[in-house]
């Protein structure tokens, strides 16, 4: 039997070698997995990102895409990569907070525990947009018809469990209202279906829906953050509401027990890539806004997120609706 004294006084040698590599990080490529699919724009932001911090720690950087189970695959597969640091994560909000509440049996992890935050690096804002000829020239002016006419405004969004989808709650909650909220499988449909009449807005990532605010065919009437190309929508919480609406936004992370030098190295190469103007010039037409928030900053946006919408699903999970 080995006694606690024994592992006190193995735990030295065994840390050694994982010590002994952290000090001439990195030595081979490193690998960025994103639960997104490939082309999509913020796939293409892994991948300027990846490529930017690969200069800058000296080595190459791939990026392989690993979709499905609303992202918890690609995530659970760096849980249980080796700790090492040459696995990280870039994933968006919905695997880390939103499938832990209405999918927690696929998402059975803890991103604060099973994962180490490295840094929050971007952020796509969700909009609710109406068609340029709606009688809605404010958010107000649609929640008060929303009084009048319980349901009968109908806000379609990418799917069950979407940012839109939630959105769409929490407003109801925030303003007292009762809005449709009209699952579709992807914005496209969504898009399409506003702009042919058949429903009254949409809450959809900015970057699906920017091209024709632009273009004046749909107007925003509210955005989940501020953004520069649009800045005079507001939020919610600007328009004088309790609640935003959910945005999304992107992270990085390693497996846990990765050695904190290897961790320190790669978050400070992070932070020089989040604040690269060269960047965020190409991802702006996207609708992606590069920003920087350290692990700790991270690990409150994971937290305060995965509470709210906790609490905001709460009632209908344990309804079974």
């Amino acid at each position: 039997m080995i006694h606690r004294r024994d592992l006190l006084r193995l735990a030295p040698l065994l840390a050694a070698p994982l010590l002994a590599r952290a000090a001439d990080y990195p030595r081979q490529p490193i690998n960025i997995v994103t639960p997104l699919a490939a082309g999509d724009a913020a796939d293409r932001a892994a991948r300027l990102m990846g490529q930017e911090l690969g200069r800058l720690l000296g080595t190459p950087v791939t990026v392989t895409n690993r979709p499905g189970a609303g992202g918890s695959l690609g995530t659970q597969s760096v849980i249980r990569a080796a700790r090492d640091g040459y696995t990280l994560l870039y994933a968006q909000n919905s695997p880390l907070t939103v499938r832990r509440v209405i999918e927690p049996e696929a998402a059975d992890y803890d991103p604060l525990k099973d994962l180490v935050p490295l840094g929050l690096t971007t952020r796509s804002p969700s909009v609710l947009a109406v068609r340029k000829d709606a009688p809605f020239k404010t958010v107000r002016d649609l929640l008060d018809q929303a009084r009048k006419t319980p349901n009968g405004i109908r806000i379609g969004n990418a799917g069950p469990g979407s940012v839109g989808d939630i959105s769409v709650q929490l407003m109801n909650d925030a303003a007292g209202v009762t809005l449709g909220s009209i699952n579709y499988k992807g914005a496209a449909p969504a898009i399409t279906d506003l702009l042919g009449g058949h429903i009254d807005a949409v809450i959809l990532a900015l970057g699906a829906v920017g091209t024709h605010m632009s273009a004046g065919t749909l107007r925003g009437l509210a955005l989940s953050s501020p953004f520069p190309e649009f800045a005079t929508v507001p939020t919610l919480r600007q328009a004088g509401y309790k609640a935003d609406l959910l945005g999304v936004w992107f992270g990085f992370f390693m497996p846990a027990g990765v050695p904190r030098p290897i961790v320190d190295t790669v978050a400070s190469a992070l932070e020089k890539v989040a604040r690269d103007p060269a960047i965020s010039a190409q991802l702006l037409p996207a609708g992606i806004a590069q920003e920087w928030k350290p692990a700790s900053g991270l690990a409150e946006e994971i937290t305060s997120e995965y509470r709210s919408v906790r609490d905001l699903l709460a009632p209908t999970l344990k309804s079974g609706k």
